[in-house]
């Protein structure tokens, strides 16, 4: 999923939060570079034992620290070494314990129950179940990055065992969307039980060991000093004159910033999936057998390497390729395949003569809309479009600046768009589906679809991945949108400066005990 790479050209590359409430979950977002060489060999080891190394990393003073209503994406970058939730995520997306010692489920699936550990704040203070209610209730507020995720929570109260949420519809992966920081309210910059904590006054600031932090462990460096930075060009010149060690970026993102040098790169995977919607009540696309044949004509494995510049995984299914939900079985079913074009598009009537398919005296013409805010996507619809004309379907590609593109969506005015959401680590596709959905811009509506989804949410550990192999095996029959890749982000490195790196979308510092400082 990860990998370390030399870029010795001048990159657009864009600041990311590395936090999944970050990026707006369940949102649309609006030529590709030739991809960086792989380097020879590994990064090489650090010459210095650990701790003793400067290792900086930058922060904004003025915008503040709060990990769940602060909005600037590089102080919330730095959240996971100070915060901890009650779960935290792999890279694969699945949830492990952290604040959370135990749950139960009640039988119908909406009552959860929370038993914490024993763990303790920075200042010595215990964690008690009030202070996960106060933190989960204020990540419900409208000024919080977690709203959203949290939108199917009825109800978060402290209880005789720890701490009960009630749900309004079951969801059997609920831990999966509370690695929400924990947080001792105090200002701007609230305690954490995290293992570092943040010191110092105005711009000179740093992260701090938590001496006798609850969880035991050995970490790299007894303090990181924050590098104050104004404005995006006061980032660039702090990384690229080495004064910050580690800085995120979206490789194939829109609002470019600009790196120049050799560095490394580690990758890692993200819920942001790029698809293709289709108008599912006008117009050719009415037809989903028309939709089906559209969807094996995308060769999703060159948009992934090649016009993504490898910082993207081709993906058949609406699941991450890193996730276990994703079958690799059934995605070769649902490959790129221009014979099953021919035959699916010859089933529904569209016959193709003198290199144009036709129905009667129809000719089949398709508008597809795409957002030109970001060029690695327009370059990926171009593709696309000429894909779909060499089986012989009229494509008109309308590019559209942000505004005119959500004003086509939202007035169905596309039989095709090309879109990008970043779904929730429970890969819930309601936005998409529902009717109703914030992204069903379709007007998708069947009822089949809606049942197996509600399944696939209220399934256990146990029964999620068949659950959701019938639902993807729903979608790949329906096709109200066929899914692309997902994207993956990057963090650079100075070389030789980091070793150890496991970065995940939910937190870069993932794993941050087994990271080793170098030169």
């Amino acid at each position: 999923m990860k990998k370390s790479k030399m870029i010795c050209l001048v990159l657009t590359l864009a600041l990311l939060c590395s936090l999944s409430a970050c990026g707006g979950e369940g949102e649309p977002s609006p030529s590709p570079t030739a991809a960086p060489t792989e380097s020879a060999a590994p990064s090489p080891a650090p010459t210095e034992a650990p701790g003793t190394a400067e290792f900086v990393l930058s922060c904004y003073p003025s915008a503040g620290f709060h990990p769940i209503t602060g909005q600037n994406r590089t102080n919330l970058t730095l959240a996971p070494l100070m915060y901890e939730g009650l779960f935290e995520l792999d890279e694969t997306f699945a949830p492990h314990n952290v604040l959370c010692e135990s749950h139960a489920v009640s039988e119908d699936g909406l009552t959860w129950t929370f038993t914490l550990k024993a763990a303790a704040f920075s200042d010595g203070s215990a964690l008690t179940a009030a202070d996960v209610v106060y933190s989960l209730q204020r990540a419900q507020g409208e000024d919080s990055v977690y709203a959203g995720r949290l939108s199917g929570v009825r109800s978060i109260r402290e209880a005789e065992a720890g701490v009960e949420l009630v749900l309004s519809a079951p969801n059997g992966n609920l831990p999966a969307l509370l690695d929400i920081p924990i947080v001792k309210e105090n200002g701007e910059a609230p305690l954490g039980t995290g293992p570092y904590v943040l010191t110092g006054e105005g711009e000179e600031l740093s992260l701090t060991a938590v001496d006798g932090w609850w969880q035991n462990k050995a970490l790299p460096l007894t303090s990181i000093r924050l590098c104050s930075v104004q404005g995006a060009d006061g980032l660039i010149h702090a990384f690229d004159t080495r004064e910050v060690s580690l800085v995120t970026a979206d490789i194939t993102g829109s609002n470019a910033l600009g790196y120049s040098g050799s560095y490394e790169v580690w990758d890692y995977p993200t819920s942001i999936m790029l698809y293709v919607g289709y108008n599912t009540q006008s117009g050719p696309c009415r037809d989903s057998e028309v939709r089906r044949a559209l969807s094996y004509g995308y060769e999703r494995t060159a948009v992934a390497k090649s016009l993504f510049a490898q910082h993207a995984a081709a993906a058949c299914l609406p699941v991450s390729p890193a996730s276990p939900l994703y079958s690799q079985a059934l995605a070769d079913t649902l490959a790129y395949s221009p014979q099953r074009v021919e035959e699916l598009l010859e089933g529904a009537g569209w016959l193709l003569s003198d290199g144009v398919r036709t129905k009667g005296r129809e000719a089949l013409t398709l508008t597809f809309v795409v957002n030109t805010d970001n060029s690695y996507k327009v370059s990926a619809a171009e593709y696309l479009t000429e894909l779909l004309s060499r089986e012989g379907i009229a494509v008109e590609l309308k590019k559209l600046p942000w505004e005119d593109y959500v004003a086509a969506l939202e007035g169905g005015e596309f039989d095709l768009y090309l879109g990008e959401v970043k779904l929730t680590a429970d890969f819930d596709l309601t936005a998409l589906l529902a009717p109703g959905g914030t992204l069903n811009y379709g007007a998708f509506a069947d009822g089949e679809t809606q049942d197996l989804l509600a399944a696939y949410l209220a399934a256990d550990a146990a029964g999620r991945s068949e659950a959701a192999q019938a639902l993807y095996r729903q979608i790949a029959r329906t096709a109200p949108f066929t899914p692309i890749c997902f994207k993956s982000w990057s963090v650079l490195t100075h070389w030789g400066k980091i070793a150890g790196l496991n970065p995940t979308q939910q937190n870069v510092f993932y794993g941050f005990s087994n990271w080793k400082p170098g030169r």
